[in-house]
C-alpha cells in the first residue's frame, strides 16, 4: 500500500513537472533533457560495470554537453558532435592500454541510446506533436499494465520480462491508438489515419524499448537502473519507451504528417 502511494505521488508530481517543462519548451526543455541524459547515461554505464565493461564515462558526459549546445544554440551540428566523440574515443583507445574495444563500444552505445535518442524530443519543441511522444509511450505502458493484469494469460517474453503478456501488449497498442485518435481529432481530423498508423508503430516500438531495457537489466543482474523516481526506479526505468519512440515520432511527423 505504501509503495502504491509512493508511486502515485511520484507520478502526479512527474506529470505536473512534465506538463510545465514541455509547455515552456526552449531552455527549460533542453536543460531537462540534458539532466535526464546525464543521469540515464550514468545508470547505463553502471549497468555495464556490473558485467565487467568499463565505459569511458567522461566522454559520455561531455557528449551530453555537446548535444545540448548543438540543439539549444546551433553553433555546431549533431553530426560534428558525434564525429568528435568517435575521434576522442579512438584516440583514447590508441594511447591508453587499459581501455578495450568493448569499453569504447559501450561508451558509444550509451551515448546513442540515451542522450542522442532523448534529444529527438527537443527537435519537436513548439510542435503540438511533441505530446505524442509522451502520450503514446505512457499510454502504452499504462494500458499494457492494466489489460495484462486483467486478461493476461500468455507470456510475451518470459525470459526477459516474465510479467509481460501478449494480451497486455495488445492492450497497450489499442489503448495508445484510442488516446492518439482522441488527440488527433482535435489537432487535424483529416490525418487521423496517419496518426493511427503512427500510434500502432510507436506503441510497438515503445514495447521493444521496454524489453531492451529489461534485457540489459537482466544481463547486469539489477532490479532497477536507479532510484531518482521513488517507486518507479531510475531514468532508464521510466523513460525506456520514450527513448525508442522519440526518434520514430520525430521522423514520422517531419516526413509523413507535415
Amino acid at each position: 500500500m505504501k509503495d502504491l502511494k509512493t508511486r502515485t505521488l511520484t507520478g502526479i508530481f512527474g506529470i505536473a513537472l512534465l506538463l510545465f517543462i514541455v509547455s515552456k519548451g526552449k531552455i527549460y526543455l533542453s536543460v531537462a533533457i540534458s539532466l535526464l541524459s546525464i543521469i540515464g547515461l550514468w545508470e547505463f554505464y553502471q549497468a555495464m560495470n556490473n558485467i565487467k565493461i568499463k565505459p569511458v564515462k567522461l566522454i559520455g558526459y561531455l557528449a551530453v554537453m555537446g548535444l545540448f549546445i548543438s540543439n539549444q544554440y546551433h553553433v555546431i551540428n549533431t553530426e560534428f558532435v558525434l564525429y568528435l566523440i568517435m575521434i576522442s574515443l579512438l584516440i583514447m583507445l590508441l594511447i591508453n592500454k587499459k581501455i578495450k574495444v568493448i569499453d569504447v563500444a559501450a561508451t558509444l552505445l550509451g551515448i546513442l541510446y540515451v542522450p542522442f535518442f532523448l534529444f529527438y524530443i527537443y527537435r519537436l519543441d513548439g510542435s503540438i506533436y511533441i505530446w505524442l511522444i509522451f502520450l503514446i509511450s505512457f499510454g502504452t505502458d499504462t494500458f499494457a499494465y492494466f489489460v495484462g493484469n486483467a486478461f493476461g494469460r500468455n507470456k510475451l517474453c518470459p525470459n526477459i520480462s516474465p510479467n509481460k503478456t501478449q494480451e497486455g501488449a495488445l492492450g497497450g497498442i489499442l489503448g495508445s491508438l484510442v488516446v492518439t485518435l482522441i488527440l488527433g481529432y482535435f489537432i487535424k481530423a483529416e490525418i487521423l489515419w496517419k496518426l493511427a498508423i503512427l500510434a500502432i508503430l510507436a506503441s510497438i516500438t515503445a514495447q521493444i524499448g521496454d524489453l531492451v531495457a529489461s534485457r540489459i537489466k537482466r544481463l547486469a543482474k539489477i532490479k532497477d537502473y536507479g532510484f531518482i523516481f521513488p517507486g518507479h526506479g531510475g531514468v532508464l526505468d521510466r523513460f525506456d519507451s520514450i527513448i525508442f519512440t522519440a526518434p520514430l515520432i520525430y521522423y514520422y511527423v517531419e516526413h509523413i504528417l507535415i
